[in-house]
């Protein structure tokens, strides 16, 4: 455990990190004796080295060096060290501003105490990136994943070492992604932030999927021509009790369906009401308005898109990247969090929330330590006509079966044209690289057995509905365009319910003798009279994916009947009819 810093004024800590920075040059004669024994007699409870050319010092806790007020004396800078157009320090003087050289110089002291007695030595002067430390963000930044990284200019070095988990010293890290409750289901346009979560878990960084139990009431504008639809509290409540199932349904499968053998981190689903409800309107306002700029917040993207359309913005609507922005700055204090991952129509949001932490954390020690936050945005999934795929353009596919069944999510990406599946099977699963070229060539020779689709349309059900939802999509895929006899025996009621969404269900007693016409008439499937004989004997009718031609024929179980208890009753070609026997 590293020491306990709350009670460290920023001064006193600054002036014994200079001072023990100036040790690591200073020959150990050149202590005074008290100092010298009591560091190095302190050095077995904490086991934290500082090496030096030939020998090595060994170091007291912080506490026990603070307790040397030898060590506490202020250093004047060299001239090298300090500011352009700074004056010298007088003497006697005290300043409450520290330089800039100050932050710099204790960033590096406060990770190495923080981190414990595992840590070794942080160098000072330029950071080079180890060879394995951009893996975490450059392998789904290959598949086309991760699209842009904000700020750029800690991508190159920072945010990299971040996610070094082969790093001394370093930890698991935290990232979030929020998902409004504005409907009750996830849907397809959702998915490519949480893979993005998953990378992260799968690479052994903690993940927090953020339901905004709160921020749906107002409404997100981003990548909208016009204001969302008012929800009531109850909807919204509902809708993020929904969520929150559907996130840990999806976070389940993957760690029952897709573990790789490496240790993952954790994945978190919290709702944004559980602190938002503990504010009042005029003391948040007081205590977060004031860190943004009215010019800043009216120059994003999205509210200027806004404010020039005909309906213009509403206050709700304009406030909403304030209280996105306390979300990231609320996860970063609370859970340690510093990136925050969504679509790239969500960047100016992100943009805020990093201001905000910068300008609220400005003095706090968390700002000392040199820790930044970051961004990171996925691409948004468009249909053929170039539609962001969501519920408000009308074309979601969702995740939820009671919305879009598993065959229905299966034949979404089965019915993907060729020019796209190679993208998609990169960005929609797990599949390591290698496989999906060979996957491709596989395709490239056959296209028609369409190979490359199914692959795809198989790992997406599977992650979403479970190795059931995918058996599920491929009985009813075999009953439907296979005719196959087979599958609709082992269907369940629910299955074909899905599968013939349109059709009419209907529970009949099976009477000894019942026929052909009787069924059809008992379902109400052809007319009374002579016409509704003709459809028969013309054969317009099929049972099981039989056509039936002789309205007398008395129904044999095995054959008009499956072994389920079923009949599939087809009039004409697109006139389903579901038949549940009872008694039989």
């Amino acid at each position: 455990m590293g020491p306990d810093l709350r009670d460290l004024s920023i001064t006193c800590f600054l002036h014994a990190h200079l001072n023990i920075c100036r040790a690591l040059t200073t020959p150990p004669s050149a202590f005074p004796t008290g100092v010298r024994g009591s560091i190095t007699t302190s050095s077995e409870k904490t086991g934290m080295k500082l090496q030096r050319n030939n020998g090595e010092l060994s170091r007291s806790t912080f506490q026990d060096c603070l307790q040397h007020q030898s060590l506490l004396r202020p250093l004047p800078l060299r001239p090298s060290m300090r500011r352009e157009n700074e004056a010298p320090a007088v003497a006697g003087r005290s300043t409450t501003s520290m330089p800039c050289v100050y932050r710099k110089m204790a960033a590096p002291m406060l990770r190495l105490l923080c981190r414990g007695p595992k840590s070794g030595v942080w160098l000072r002067g330029s950071r080079a990136v180890r060879p394995g430390a951009r893996g975490m963000l450059v392998a789904p930044r290959v598949r086309g994943l991760f699209k842009e990284f904000f700020p750029e200019s800690g991508t190159k070095t920072e945010l990299p070492e971040l996610f070094d988990r082969r790093r001394a010293g370093s930890s698991p890290q935290t990232v979030y992604c929020g998902f409004d409750p504005t409907g009750d289901s996830l849907h397809v346009g959702h998915l490519l932030t949480l893979l993005g979560l998953f990378h992260f878990q799968r690479a052994g960084h903690n993940v927090i999927a953020l339901v905004g139990g709160s921020t749906a009431l107002l409404g997100d504008p981003s990548g909208r021509t016009k204001e969302r639809e008012a929800l009531s509290a109850e909807c919204v409540r509902a809708n993020a009790r929904a969520l929150q199932q559907g996130l840990e349904t999806l976070a389940a499968n993957h760690a029952r369906l897709f573990a790789d053998g490496r240790p993952w981190g954790t994945f978190t689903v919290l709702d944004n009401a559980a602190w938002f409800q503990k504010q009042h309107l005029v003391d948040f306002l007081a205590s977060v308005g004031g860190h943004f700029r009215m010019g800043t917040l009216l120059s994003r993207l999205s509210v200027q898109s806004r404010l020039k359309s005909p309906e213009g913005m509403s206050l709700a609507e304009f406030f909403y990247q304030v209280l996105q922005a306390y979300d990231f700055y609320y996860l970063f204090q609370h859970y340690g969090c510093r990136v925050q991952l969504g679509g790239s129509d969500q960047l100016g949001n992100i943009m805020s929330g990093y201001e905000f932490i910068h300008k609220e954390c400005h003095e706090c020690t968390c700002r000392l330590t040199g820790e930044d936050v970051f961004g990171i945005t996925v691409p948004l999934i468009t249909s053929t006509t170039g539609a962001k795929l969501g519920k408000s353009a009308g074309n979601a596919v969702w995740l939820n079966r009671e919305r879009t069944s598993p065959f229905e999510l299966y034949q979404f990406f089965i019915r993907q044209q060729d020019d796209s599946v190679e993208r998609y099977l990169k960005l929609f699963t797990f599949l390591p690289l290698p496989e999906i070229d060979h996957i491709m060539q596989l395709h490239v020779r056959e296209p028609e057995k369409r190979v490359a689709q199914k692959r795809l349309a198989a790992e997406v059900t599977k992650l979403v509905h479970g190795q059931e939802g995918l058996d599920s999509a491929r009985r009813c895929t075999q009953a439907l365009y296979h005719s196959s006899i087979e599958a609709l025996e082992v269907m369940s009621d629910q299955e074909l319910k899905e599968l013939f969404k349109e059709a009419s269900f209907s529970e009949l007693v099976l009477d000894p003798g019942t026929s052909v016409i009787d069924t059809c008439r008992k379902a109400h499937a052809i007319p009374d009279g002579p016409r509704g004989y003709r459809m028969i004997t013309e054969g317009g009718v099929s049972i099981n994916h039989r056509q039936v031609t002789n309205p007398e024929s008395v129904l044999v179980i095995g054959q008009h009947i499956l072994k389920n208890g079923l009949s599939l009753l087809k009039i004409g070609k697109r006139n389903f009819y579901i038949i549940k026997w009872l008694q039989l």
